[in-house]
């Protein structure tokens, strides 16, 4: 058992400093570092929780809907987040390997899970869920957000592989939940 947590952990680190690796060419560098140093923000709870009761109060039917049910899972994901991180007092990665490349101001909380991707998965969920006829247009745009949200969280040096998978499946999870729980009010 001892030995295949350490091929585990092993393996995870491997994943963790290709994902925080910088490319060689300077331009896709600095284009890649703008990308994810910006798109790490919508998985926090500002972009989140606006962007879904602008949504709940502003759009219409199933929009509106949608909107409630981001709201919601986002908000109601946090609960186990929360409870989580001071369960499980991870290190973050960048604490743990100090060589590891990290953003300017990096958080000190537990790594374990991850709450942006936490936030971008149950925001999104409700999205994909919903009776919206611009489904086919919303998945990959959805799926590409979801994604870069959780690479930059690795590429930041601020997660681990294993926090952003619990994070998104926790998300996920959440607000499938919560669109369920709707459908039978």
């Amino acid at each position: 058992m001892d030995r295949m947590m350490d091929w585990l952990l092993l393996s995870e680190q491997r994943m963790l400093l290709w994902a925080n690796r910088r490319p060689v060419h300077q331009g896709i560098n600095m284009w890649l570092s703008r990308w994810l140093g910006f798109i790490t923000h919508t998985g926090g709870a500002t972009f989140t929780l606006v962007s879904a009761l602008l949504c709940a109060l502003l759009a219409p039917g199933p929009w509106r809907t949608a909107g409630l049910q981001c709201a919601a899972g986002v908000a109601i994901s946090h609960i186990p987040v929360a409870i989580v991180k001071r369960k499980f007092s991870r290190l973050r990665p960048y604490q743990a390997m100090p060589y590891l490349n990290t953003c300017r101001k990096p958080l000190h909380d537990s790594s374990f899970p991850s709450g942006h991707t936490t936030a971008i998965f149950a925001w999104l969920t409700p999205w994909l869920l919903a009776d919206l006829s611009l489904l086919p247009l919303l998945l990959p745009i959805a799926l590409v957000l979801g994604i870069s949200v959780a690479w930059s969280r690795m590429y930041l040096g601020l997660h681990y592989p294993s926090d952003v998978a619990a994070g998104s499946v926790l998300g996920l999870l959440t607000s499938s939940l919560v669109a369920a729980a709707w459908s039978m009010i």
